[in-house]
């Protein structure tokens, strides 16, 4: 899991304005297909969802990241980075009024990649 300079500079920006911050990807429709930006604490997770990891974004400070079970079974075998693109972000995820939104580029894992994350 990556977070690209771009978005890393954003959330550090917003890390700023509203404290701890941590997503979390649904992999419902509409918003809730592109990564959730919340203040710790504003979003509960469940006991379905897994836990990622935690992104560096610099200046040592980290935003965790959780994703459904559902939709972690479809992308357990991806390379997940979080960029931002132009366009009106998730109606309840903090960068909307910032004129980008979240969004998870990812890849397939190659053979190393994911025989060093069975072990």
């Amino acid at each position: 899991m990556a977070v690209t300079e771009e978005a890393a500079s954003l959330l550090r920006r917003l890390r700023t304005e509203h404290g701890p911050l941590m997503f979390h990807q649904s992999g419902g429709c509409c918003d809730g297909s592109s990564p959730m930006c919340y203040p710790v604490g504003e979003f509960r997770v469940g006991a379905s969802d897994v836990h990622l990891g935690d992104l560096d974004i610099g200046e040592g400070e980290s935003v965790g990241v959780w994703m459904s079970q559902a939709q972690f079974e479809y992308w357990k075998h991806t390379h997940l980075t979080i960029d931002i693109v132009p366009g009106r972000g998730g109606g309840f995820s903090l960068e909307a009024p910032e004129g980008v939104r979240f969004i998870i580029r990812s890849r397939l894992l190659s053979d190393e990649e994911f025989t060093a994350l069975a072990t």
